[in-house]
């Protein structure tokens, strides 16, 4: 062996145990008792209290890179990532220049993303009006899937698609066998709202998106999916009154998912101060009770997963000196804070940390066909693992994130759950604060 990395509380998929996890060449090559292990090997022992987790996957992250890296990048990005326990990101296919939809712009981003990786990354093409015969050569490629937006996106570059776009696209996706990620929010509620207050004022923006917006794009994808066979998955759920509608279609066999995200776990809207435009986001953080909807829709297993769409921006791009809600960049930064901000919430709601792997690790590993060797401690399964600390506290310090630009609506709460050690394929990539100079990153195509 080359490693072994043995703890108290190791999460496995069936169990939570005192385990000793043995590495050769980048693989986990067994799991055993806690004392179990070769002697003539590195050993690294977590300490007793900590949690040995697989490592994180997060397939919902907005790079932004090329084009728009001044946003984020994928060196920073995917810093921040394992410093948050994540090995694994998948990147949307907007907001880079050129977007996503076509085999070229794949190849583009791929060259950017080369050697400057510190986790493995994935990739999403995207589905846009008039470029169904780009998928085909996209997944050839090697992209997971493909996103759109049933509204404006906020670029020029990536349209938004209509009912008969989507009629045009999803047979070729049925036929391709490939995944449709949807931003689901439809134009005509939102188009029907005139919210009367303050621009400044969160709850004159929170009317100005309402939830029917999203209910309604449920049930025509709902409707789609149905009609085409096209494996349909609801991107960063905000309504938790469209959760009924996901649960029947799935009883009734509808290929239908969902995930939601911390921001909506974590705030609530009747917190958010005027002026914050750090909270901005679409699908908005919606009220108290919608939150405790989201939690029981997990509970239940109707939401999948958690995921971070982490959609950074430059600081001014935020308008904190107008406070002005409609016209800031809509987008929370939290990539590197997913773990303890999810487990903060868990926790006061009594759930485990086998839930925790679940949400954040084995979900989002099947959703991008990955199980088979991320998001589990399993034999065979890449040696990607976090050791954190489920007890320690810690108050939020944008300035101290890795993310490119310091500005994130978590700035001053404190969370609970610190980020010891990660581990990509074995190696230390993350220890204590200090990041591993080499970007060992693979492009996972």
């Amino acid at each position: 062996m080359d490693l072994v990395i043995r703890g108290r509380n190791v999460v496995l998929p069936d169990a939570i145990g005192a385990r000793s996890i043995h590495v050769r060449d980048g693989v986990i090559a067994s799991v055993r008792d806690y004392d179990d292990f070769d002697g003539d090997c590195e050993l690294i022992e977590a300490e007793e209290n900590s949690v040995v987790m697989p490592g994180l996957v997060d397939t919902h992250v907005h790079v932004n890179s090329p084009g728009r890296t001044e946003w984020e990048g994928f060196q920073s990005a995917t810093a921040a990532a394992a410093a948050g326990g994540t090995t694994t990101l998948i990147d949307m296919p907007l907001n880079s220049i050129p977007a996503t939809t076509t085999l070229a712009a794949f190849r583009t981003k791929l060259d950017e993303a080369s050697g400057k990786c510190f986790i493995d990354v994935g990739f999403w093409g995207g589905v846009v009006p008039g470029n169904t015969r780009e998928l085909a050569p996209m997944l050839e490629a090697g992209v997971v899937g493909f996103k759109c937006f049933l509204v404006p996106s906020g670029v020029d570059e990536f349209q938004h698609v209509t009912e008969d776009d989507l009629r045009e696209a999803m047979p070729e996706l049925a036929r391709l066998d490939a995944l449709l990620i949807v931003h689901a929010e439809l134009p005509g509620p939102i188009d029907c709202c005139s919210p009367t207050g303050s621009s400044s004022d969160y709850q004159t923006f929170l009317d100005s998106r309402p939830r029917a917006a999203e209910n309604e794009a449920v049930e025509l994808m709902v409707r789609l999916s149905r009609e085409f066979g096209t494996r349909v998955h609801i991107v960063h759920l905000s309504s938790s009154d469209a959760i009924g509608t996901l649960r029947e279609a799935r009883a009734d066999g509808v290929a239908i998912s969902a995930e939601t995200c911390p921001h909506y776990l974590h705030f609530v809207a009747e917190d958010v101060p005027s002026r914050a435009t750090e909270f901005k986001c679409c699908p908005p953080i919606r009220e108290r009770a919608n939150r405790e909807g989201l939690w029981d829709g997990l509970a239940e297993g109707t939401i999948d997963m958690i995921v971070s769409d982490h959609s950074p921006c430059p600081v001014e791009m935020k308008l904190r000196e107008s406070g002005d809600f409609f016209a800031a960049w809509g987008g929370i930064s939290s990539l590197q804070l997913r773990l303890p901000v999810v487990w903060t919430e868990a926790q006061r709601r009594g759930y485990s940390f086998q839930d925790l792997a679940t949400w954040l690790c084995q979900n989002p590993a099947r959703q991008v066909n990955l199980e088979s060797r991320k998001g589990s401690i399993a034999v065979g399964h890449d040696a990607d693992l976090v050791i954190w600390d489920p007890h320690r506290e810690f108050t939020v310090k944008a300035a101290a994130l890795r993310h490119r630009n310091k500005i994130t609506p978590y700035e001053g709460e404190q969370l609970t759950g610190v980020v010891q050690k990660t581990f990509l394929r074995g190696k230390k990539i993350y220890d204590d604060g200090q990041l591993t100079p080499q970007s060992m990153g693979l492009m996972l195509v």
